[in-house]
């Protein structure tokens, strides 16, 4: 069989306040960069991502795998027109390249919104539905976050979920997807669907499976799985302003009454769950005392999620909220990483190590409360932000983030990149000096993904909410475009259009 493979992944929060532009995909920002035909197989082998373990699934069948393009950019607003158009005319025109096919496997988010499109990855369905026709069967992995959409349903014959958040298990998502898809070309019937929508939003930083209600939701998904349905939940990326944001759980199997009754038992028990759905948040000036608090006795980090300026939900890791609390309270042994502001890497570079720089540190956000740190920092070390990745979310990637720095202030250490990834690995801090198991506190701009290899040196986890665009508190977001009713918060006020 012939079967042809892509790509297409970007998780939009439209109250970001920066665009995602063709040349973001270009670079990847921690993720790999754009890559086309033959090179695409290169470039992301050995990489914790769906398409990943998918063509790992497939290396010793007897299969031919005919590549199209792959993309992905780190969380932001809306992919702008031109990039999705740019990119999504490379999947379809080496897809028509290709034809005939026998199949087709995209590795999508499930949460894109463009500038000319509520639902992007349905409209890129859509389009390779009309290229292969009702034959051939299309198959997509999505995100844990994925907003699904009756549409994206509708043009693919089986969508499959991560079950991880933190996303460790993105290479086996694509494995699974490659079970699924051998079952059809193996002569079994088109699975049949059944989903339910959950009547509330649920805030980002409470959707971990590393805590309840998620870590139970998720075993008893798994045990339902086991009697025959391909079972998925998608809780949602919550900050997306459109009808059909948020949580959705879905099923296939090969009789319509088995899919509804996996569907059902599994979305009676997240509804259940509604009111567990919470995590303590703290402002600034507390988070840093807290954490100073229980450092003085702990013979491992503290580690504080600034979660509203995660990049991976939106951000662009530029807020300056958690250091201003920092250097106010005097904490020592001190990281915080990390902060996106080129002009002051390349600043620093020009200075060199050992000297002393005056800038004005990130804060470019445009977001109310926040503002540039103006202030004299040491240059401790300089680095030309080459690495790869060890933890078990970023697993084998290999981060190219452009000119870095290590800046100290009193008792504090700034990791600058020039580019921005997720602060979700220990290489982050390494590759520029800072040993993060010795440090007495560490600042990471994430809100979950960092949990997978920092809870194991923890000594505490707390969720801090300075300024930044994916708020901690979903209800304070302006939105226009909801399902009418749908509860903003778990337990919340159902949203009204005005």
């Amino acid at each position: 069989m012939r079967i042809a493979v892509g790509g297409f992944q970007h998780e939009t929060n439209t109250f970001a306040p920066s665009r995602a532009t063709f040349e973001r995909f270009e670079k990847g920002e921690g993720w790999p960069p754009l890559s086309r035909g033959a090179s695409l197989f290169e470039t992301v082998a050995g990489i914790n991502i769906p398409v990943a373990g998918f063509l790992s699934a497939m290396k010793h069948s007897r299969h031919t795998l005919v590549p199209t393009a792959w993309a992905a950019a780190s969380p932001s607003a809306h992919v702008t027109e031109d990039a999705f158009e740019r990119i999504a005319a490379m999947i379809i025109g080496d897809l028509k390249s290709a034809m005939p096919v026998d199949a087709v496997y995209l590795d999508l988010h499930g949460a894109m919104v463009t500038e000319h499109l509520d639902d992007g990855e349905g409209e890129l369905l859509a389009r390779v539905r009309d290229v292969v026709g009702g034959r051939a069967p299309v198959v997509a992995s999505l995100d844990l976050h994925a907003n699904v959409t009756q549409r994206m349903q509708k043009n693919a014959d089986v969508l499959v979920a991560y079950r991880t958040y933190p996303h460790v298990d993105m290479a086996d998502t694509g494995e699974r997807v490659a079970r699924s898809l051998q079952r059809l070309l193996d002569g079994a019937s088109r699975p049949q669907l059944a989903s339910v929508r959950l009547p509330f939003l649920i805030p980002l930083q409470a959707q971990s499976t590393m805590m309840e209600p998620n870590s139970s939701i998720y075993d008893e998904l798994a045990r339902l799985e086991a009697h025959g349905a391909v079972l998925s939940y998608t809780p949602g990326f919550p900050a997306a302003d459109f009808p059909e944001c948020g949580p959705v759980v879905f099923a296939y199997a090969d009789d319509v009454e088995a899919s509804r009754k996996a569907t059902d038992a599994l979305w009676h028990l997240v509804n259940e769950a509604e009111g567990d759905y919470d995590c303590p948040v703290y402002e600034p000036d507390e988070a840093v005392q807290k954490a100073m608090a229980i450092a003085a006795n702990a013979s491992r980090p503290v580690v504080i999620a600034d979660t509203q300026d995660n990049p991976g939900a939106g951000g662009d890791s530029n807020t300056t909220g958690m250091l201003r609390a920092l250097v106010a309270n005097r904490a020592q042994h001190a990281a915080l990483g990390l902060m996106v502001d080129r002009d002051a890497a390349e600043a620093a570079h020009a200075a060199g190590e050992g000297t002393e720089i005056e800038i004005a540190l990130g804060g470019q956000s445009r977001i109310p409360g926040d503002e540039p740190f103006h202030a004299r920092f040491v240059v401790d070390r300089l680095s030309e932000g080459r690495f790869t990745c060890t933890g078990p979310f970023y697993r084998g990637a290999r981060m190219s983030i452009g000119p870095c720095a290590c800046l100290r202030i009193g008792g504090v250490r700034v990791v600058v990149a020039s580019d921005k990834p997720q602060l979700a690995d220990q290489e982050m801090y390494r590759f520029i000096g800072i040993e993060p198991k010795t440090e007495k506190i560490l600042v990471n701009k994430s809100s979950v993904h960092f949990r997978a290899d920092f809870a194991p040196i923890a000594e505490e986890i707390i969720v801090a909410k300075a300024p930044g665009p994916m708020l901690a508190d979903l209800n304070e977001f302006p939105w226009k475009n909801l399902s009418p009713g749908i509860r903003i918060s778990p337990n919340g006020k159902p949203f009204q259009p005005s």
